[in-house]
């Protein structure tokens, strides 16, 4: 273990953070993703500070494999967008950089600062931005050329006595941003570590405060919980603490109702992704609309196959505030008529075109159409002032 020092106005050092070794922090080099590794190596050819950071490392560092890579720098946006090929500048009160390798997506920040409190948005350096962060276990930066983990606020320590706790004030951390509750719990459920009493209590006592979260942002976390390993235990613990009821009304009102409803949806989201399962498009949209549409639909109707658009409405309400993309929520649709031997045909807009059908008469059900190919990135050619080189922007 070494130790990062700093130098006060009067020449003494001061310890600033921890630094743990291979050995110490036990991370598999292997286990990180090779286009990020190219990201800080790129970043610090060009003169500039850059770790891998958040819930990367979290998961690293308990041993599995991350499937999204943040990384953090000292560079501003623009000086990081012109270090990669295929690069755009996203946000509007903070921008943030995602650079494309291939099919995916890394955001890299830049560090930032807290000189106008804890949801300032000017630049800053790594000592200010690590008291950003939420929880101290996602607060660990990697280097993965030294293989060095630099810790500014004991999170190693707090991994290693399994306990999630809070770096901003009890008083404001959830008042800033109310998603962190559903992080929170997520966060013990995943790793299995213990919430304090007193983060406990705050988010029993600020839980309300989700309801001014966008439909959007509720989005973005429920398909984060529906498409990770651990989606029930996740739902069965915010349900607990009364944060489900922001997320998913509908299905919270009748868990508390139906004991039976509670237990066919805590099975089918137990069910999702488990390892060496394939990957179903639609299938976790269809664990969290199935049970609901079983109770509402008479799948003895001649018609039900003429009934689809409005099954399709019927599962929309019932997600609310959640809004998935329109596809994708067909797809789930789509699989829950598939369990009755019903096929409907692929239809984009199934609110515009009638869907037509086939009953399966054998014990096998018929497959699935083969799924839309992914929405492909528009690119505009910008000619770069005084006749440059031409440069390329990625737009949606």
């Amino acid at each position: 273990m070494r130790i990062r020092y700093a130098t006060e106005k009067g020449g003494r050092p001061v310890k600033k953070a921890v630094v743990y070794t291979p050995d110490e922090h036990g991370i598999i080099s292997t286990d990180v993703d090779v286009d990020a590794v190219h990201i800080v190596r790129r970043l610090k050819a060009g003169g500039y500070e850059a770790y891998i950071v958040g819930g990367a490392v979290r998961d690293l560092i308990l041993g599995k494999k991350p499937k999204d890579f943040d990384i953090v720098s000292d560079a501003s946006p623009t000086r990081i967008k012109k270090l990669f090929r295929i690069a755009r500048i996203i946000g509007h009160r903070f921008r943030l950089v995602h650079v494309y390798c291939g099919s995916k997506i890394f955001e890299v920040s830049t560090f930032r600062s807290l000189k106008d409190g804890p949801t300032s948005n000017t630049y800053g350096t790594i000592e200010e931005d690590v008291l950003r962060r939420d929880f101290s276990l996602n607060a660990l930066f990697y280097d993965p050329l030294t293989h060095l983990v630099v810790d500014y606020v004991g999170g190693m320590k707090d991994i290693r006595e399994k306990r999630i706790r809070p770096l901003i004030s009890l008083a404001t951390i959830f008042k800033d941003d109310p998603v962190r509750m559903i992080r929170a719990v997520k966060y013990a459920a995943t790793t299995g570590f213990r919430l304090p009493l007193s983060l406990k209590w705050q988010i029993r006592r600020d839980s309300h405060l989700l309801a001014e979260v966008s439909p959007s942002r509720l989005t973005e976390e429920i398909f984060k919980i529906i498409h990770g390993s651990s989606a029930a235990l996740i739902v069965e613990n915010l349900e607990s603490f009364g944060l489900y009821a922001y997320l998913q009304p509908n299905a919270s009102q009748l868990m508390k109702e139906k004991d039976d409803f509670r237990a066919r949806y805590g099975k089918r989201l137990a069910a999702l992704n488990q390892e060496g399962q394939p990957v179903i498009p639609g299938a976790a949209l269809a664990a969290l609309i199935e049970d609901y549409i079983e109770d509402n639909t008479d799948w003895e109707a001649e018609e039900i196959a003429e009934q689809y658009k409005d099954i399709f409405m019927m599962a929309r309400q019932f997600v609310l505030p959640m809004n998935p993309p329109r596809v994708e929520l067909d797809q789930g649709v789509r699989l829950v008529f598939k369990v009755h031997g019903i096929t409907i045909k692929k239809s984009r807009f199934p609110d515009r075109d009638r869907p037509s059908f086939s009953r399966g008469t054998h014990a096998g059900t018929p497959e699935l159409p083969e799924e839309d190919p992914p929405r492909r990135h528009r690119r505009h050619r910008r000619k770069e002032p005084g006749g440059g080189q031409e440069n390329f922007q990625v737009q949606d």
